[in-house]
């Protein structure tokens, strides 16, 4: 039994942040020949949503790059290594200083998310505010009201790269947090930023999805930094041809671009879909 993850952005997402045709009809015949397979993306659950709501995932899903599962099956989560106030207060000066705007994910009792976040700076964090503010289980608020007891799953953003660099050698001072970047993939001048817990990564969370299944095998397809762990977690890493090229050098191999159903397509042909 082999356990087969996507990463989604760069990956099994076209340009438009969508599943394309194609690869809607592989992934249905994929679920038919009884391979199981997931996502394992850098995104939130709610983030990731409207991306793929045209495919059913039948499997436990991998969302912040290992933070937080989602079961559709039972509609439940899992959470690992959360943060607290204190984990992140030394860090949120440098996105004062390099006016980034952070949002804060912080999980509630009942399931639902609040976001914190300082004031917006620009259009990149607007966007992300009405993005975030569409979700019906999600709710946005100031930082001010942030808890020292609040449950925080990660810290996310958007701005140009320059200063997302500058936020992630920050955050290097930290041993417990692990930040991942990138962009240009929609706009060449919006880079996103991720910090979350050190102990969890796509490749961890994904080892012990396999484990959980009983799988023998891991493959695994991404494009980015953020991807590496699950590369060097795998028996077979494939890389798109849009990845970075460090990204293709750690891959087993080089398929299509993620905008030319690479993914898809490299599917058909192992499978015989």
């Amino acid at each position: 039994m082999e356990l087969v993850a996507f990463d989604l952005d760069g990956t099994l997402l076209n340009r438009h942040q969508r599943l394309s045709d194609y690869t809607l009809e592989t992934l249905d015949r994929l679920k038919s020949a009884g391979v199981f397979y997931t996502v394992a993306t850098g995104r939130t659950h709610f983030a990731a949503m409207a991306c793929i709501e045209e495919h059913q995932f039948p499997n436990w899903q991998i969302f912040k790059n290992g933070v937080e599962w989602w079961d559709p099956q039972q509609n439940q989560y899992r959470h690992r290594n959360l943060l607290s106030q204190s984990h992140i207060l030394d860090l949120l000066s440098s996105f004062e200083e390099n006016d980034v705007t952070p949002f804060i994910f912080c999980l509630e009792d009942d399931g639902s998310h609040r976001v914190y976040h300082s004031p917006l700076q620009g259009h990149l964090s607007d966007h992300i505010a009405n993005e975030l503010g569409n979700h019906k289980n999600m709710s946005l608020h100031p930082l001010s009201e942030l808890t020292h007891n609040a449950r925080i799953t990660n810290i996310s953003a958007m701005g140009q790269p320059e200063f997302i660099d500058n936020i992630i050698k920050d955050s290097q001072e930290h041993s417990h947090l692990t930040a991942y970047s990138g962009g240009g993939i929609y706009h060449p001048d919006a880079f996103w930023l991720d910090i979350h817990h050190s102990n969890v990564c796509k490749g961890s969370a994904l080892m012990e999805l396999k484990a959980e299944i009983g799988a023998e095998r891991l493959i695994v397809f991404g494009d980015g930094d953020n991807d590496l762990s699950m590369f060097s977690a795998s028996d077979e890493a494939f890389a798109t041809d849009n990845a970075l090229i460090h990204v293709k050098e750690a891959a087993t191999n080089v398929i299509g671009h993620h905008d030319e159903d690479g993914v898809a397509r490299y599917l058909r042909k192992r499978y015989n879909l």
